[in-house]
């Protein structure tokens, strides 16, 4: 699963609100309504929103009013043992939920679109008497998002539980870097690379590589390692617990930039002109591992690899991953992705939320997408064929067969995938501002003749 945490601008699930909150927008209005927050007939002139696509502009307003209204009875009406468990959520959670709710509130009174850099200087720079003047003043906008948090984690450990019972682990995801514009960096800003007014010295992103002539410019503020490092890395411990509660596996993004990132100096306008520091390394690792016992990571080790990111990961018995789309042409990774060559201790996908469908891949010109030539492409394709010897197959089922068939321990598939869908359905363009993290399925696409195709690669290969 991607991040499933509170999105900002430009709705992505790795530039979040919060690294320990839940997105209010996944929140079932239905649910609300069964216990009695919310009116059924304020469910029955639900507008006609696209099926294939999520309309953000559309529906952040209108989910949130209903959240609203749900949120501001359940304050004002609650009683007995509902209470009695808000209240508790609200003590469990206090470490990152007060500082988030504050956050949350202060933005909405300031204008959703200011950044906490450029709130008034008392709050910005959480000063005593401004944050309990604040607390104040918002503190039924603060009730309203501790009660957004408690209806998320209610539901989804009810969501979570249901899975375990039928046998189904569930895998996250936890990016590396967080939202300059989040509660995180607001309420610990000791804990990044700021300057006296809250702004980032440098930035984070990837250098230029086969895949991008300029990188990648993510723009994230940079950690203070040595700051983290003071504490026992205790904020990210913190982080990695509340991700365990909440799933059973977690996808470790950027894993490379635990020993070392590309920092790009603010504003630049690409990621041209960064320089390689020394991250943790092993040192987070072992802090977190001393807490919280064998964690249950998968690497994502994607990108430039050096021997020393390897042998961080083969330290912790981390299984690597590999992505079959870019097995074929000249990633200089293209040799450890192909099948034959996977060790047990991999996850395989045919394509990530950053990669194109395969559909997609194999039927575009690659023009605007990459560095690769036409020629590059041709014998990308050619390669392709004669290694998967597709004699007319479909390209989706040929690639989910040859991981399936493989010895890769988990192997991953984009549902997209499994439908074969086009670029249509592409999920993330990496460097596109907006238009991403939209693509929708409706119920009706996984038909029983999809489950059967599936049921049998399984059987077939014992998975």
């Amino acid at each position: 699963m991607l991040p499933l945490g509170p999105t900002g601008y430009g709705d992505s699930p790795y530039q979040c609100f919060s690294a320990f909150a839940g997105n209010p927008l996944l929140i079932s209005l239905e649910r609300l309504a069964e216990h009695g927050l919310l009116p059924a007939t304020s469910l029955s002139h639900t507008p006609c929103f696209p099926e294939d696509k999520a309309d953000y502009g559309r529906v952040i307003p209108w989910k949130m009013g209903l959240l609203e209204s749900a949120g501001r009875d359940f304050l004002a009406h609650a009683r007995g043992e509902i209470r009695q468990q808000f209240d508790a959520f609200c003590l469990a959670q206090a470490s990152w939920l007060d500082d988030y709710a504050l956050f949350m509130a202060l933005k909405h009174e300031h204008g959703q679109e200011f950044i906490w850099t450029r709130w008034n200087e008392g709050v910005r720079k959480r000063r005593a008497e401004a944050m309990v003047a604040a607390r104040e003043r918002l503190a039924v906008e603060i009730g309203l998002y501790r009660f957004y948090q408690f209806e998320f984690f209610n539901q989804w450990q009810v969501l979570k539980e249901r899975a375990a019972a039928h046998g189904i682990r569930v895998m996250g995801d936890v990016p590396i870097y967080v939202a300059h514009d989040s509660a995180d960096v607001w309420s610990h800003t000791e804990y990044f690379e700021l300057d006296e007014h809250g702004n980032p010295f440098s930035v984070a992103g990837v250098p230029p590589d086969y895949f991008s002539a300029t990188g990648q410019l993510w723009g994230n503020p940079l950690y203070r390692w040595h700051a983290l490092a003071a504490n026992g890395y205790r904020w990210w411990v913190e982080r990695l617990a509340a991700t365990l509660q909440m799933v059973d596996l977690i996808r470790l993004d950027h894993f490379r930039g635990f020993e070392a990132y590309w920092a790009i100096p603010a504003g630049e306008a690409t990621a041209v002109n960064g320089r390689w520091i020394k991250g943790p390394g092993a040192a987070f690792l072992e802090a977190a591992q001393d807490t919280l016992g064998k964690l249950p990571l998968v690497a994502e080790n994607l990108g430039v690899i050096t021997p020393e990111v390897e042998a961080i990961r083969l330290q912790f018995g981390f299984p690597g991953m590999s992505i079959l789309q870019f097995a074929f042409g000249n990633d200089p990774q293209g040799p450890d992705f192909r099948p034959h060559n996977y060790p047990r201790e991999r996850v395989a996908y045919t394509g990530t939320h950053d990669c194109d469908t395969t559909v997609g891949w194999w039927t575009s010109t690659g023009r605007g997408e990459s560095t690769r030539t036409e020629e590059d492409i041709r014998k990308e394709r050619d390669y392709t064929r004669r290694y998967l010897n597709l004699d007319g197959q479909e390209i989706h089922w040929a690639f989910i067969r040859a991981l399936m068939s493989s010895v890769a321990d988990t192997v991953v598939f984009p549902l997209q995938d499994v439908l074969g869908l086009g670029t249509e359905a592409r999920m993330n363009l990496p460097g596109t501002p907006s238009g991403n993290w939209r693509w929708r399925f409706a119920s009706r696409d996984l038909t029983p003749a999809l489950s059967r195709r599936l049921r049998e690669l399984t059987e077939t290969y014992e998975r």
